[in-house]
């Protein structure tokens, strides 16, 4: 297994078919047998489909709801965005259907804004950093862990008809809510104080991290 250094620029790939479907700079934090975790900050690049940066730029729905389809048909054009207005941190473990994000707000204090359980299959480790793929469904979390609510589990459904998630993932998803809400009501993994998650920063001097020239290519 390839262990990446602190600081060290990594990238985060969501491969459908062997195709890219997005893809994030970050600065890695820590690389343990616990979890890769990784920093981003304001400034940071992405690659990711046009259709969403329209959605953001525009707040037109509709080009959020291509999305979808156009990933199940394999037909999606990616175009390059800056991560802006939080701070992020995103702990993945290794041979788990989900990562644990944090959001923080840069505007004052930093203070924890909420938590994020993203599902995704497993990561599998690149040169690079690591190829994922995100299957649509959150759990958004308050920062205390008082409360969740599930996100996009109409979104989730759609994909399972369009084929985007498959039946073997369903399956894994279900396992992996489980374990993510037990690890909340427990208060461990990424959610324990004593992790001190709650009060990261990024480094002042870090500078903002790029994606390589080569970062479509998959091996």
């Amino acid at each position: 297994m390839q262990e990446f250094q602190p600081d060290e620029t990594v990238v985060r790939r969501d491969v459908f078919r062997r195709k890219v479907w997005s893809a994030h700079a970050f600065r890695v934090v820590e690389d343990t047998p616990e979890a890769l975790v990784l920093g981003c900050r304001p400034g940071a690049e992405l690659a990711v489909p046009t259709t969403w940066i329209e959605w953001l730029r525009t707040g037109d729905a509709s080009a959020r709801q291509r999305a979808l389809p156009n990933l199940a048909d394999g037909n999606w054009q990616l175009g390059r965005w800056t991560w802006r207005d939080t701070a992020h941190l995103q702990w993945v473990p290794p041979d788990t259907w989900f990562s644990v994000n944090a959001f923080y707000d840069v505007t004052g204090d930093h203070r924890l804004t909420h938590w994020y359980v993203n599902f995704q299959r497993p990561l599998s480790r690149t040169p690079i950093g690591f190829d994922t793929f995100d299957l649509l469904l959150d759990l958004v979390v308050a920062p205390d862990l008082s409360r969740w609510e599930w996100k996009d589990e109409d979104e989730y459904a759609h994909g399972r008809r369009l084929g985007v998630v498959s039946e073997v993932e369903h399956r894994a998803v279900g396992a992996a809510r489980e374990e993510a809400v037990a690890m909340i009501g427990e208060a461990v993994g990424p959610f324990a104080v004593d992790r001190g998650l709650r009060n990261w920063r990024p480094e002042p001097r870090w500078p903002d991290p790029q994606l390589p020239a080569d970062v479509l290519t998959l091996d």
